[in-house]
């Protein structure tokens, strides 16, 4: 029978260590975000308002679309910056997001245009080209 060996002693210990802080985390509370301001009123029952605004120097433009098309199935909703078409996205936790923010949710899509501008820095934003 083999003895244990200090670096087999210092294996099994790392790798407790290792299964306890993976444990932690997975049980471990989520620190909340802040919740970034709701819009001032729905379009209609269940989504954002249309807007309309200049903000930085650049024309960006929300509204609810109806009547199917590849809009329907990312929430309902379309986004132009200087006319062009902003790709964005409803997530089911009911956030939002673009595909120059793809991985950072926003609470609707005036806050998703506006952090795309502030991305894009003075670029001019290529329409998506989907299908």
């Amino acid at each position: 029978m083999s003895a244990i060996t200090r670096r087999r002693a210092l294996g099994a210990a790392a790798s407790a260590a290792a299964g306890l802080a993976a444990g932690r985390a997975l049980t471990a509370p989520v620190p909340a975000q802040a919740a970034a301001p709701a819009p001032a009123r729905p379009a209609h029952h269940d989504g954002p308002a249309p807007f309309d605004e200049v903000y930085q120097g650049r024309r960006i433009q929300g509204r609810p679309v109806h009547g199917g098309g590849h809009h329907e199935g990312h929430g309902g909703y379309a986004v132009t910056v200087d006319g062009a078409e902003l790709h964005v996205m409803r997530n089911a936790d009911a956030t939002w997001i673009s595909v120059v923010n793809h991985y950072e949710p926003f609470a609707d899509p005036r806050a998703v245009a506006r952090a795309a501008v502030r991305d894009l820095n003075g670029a001019r934003l290529v329409p998506l080209e989907l299908g």
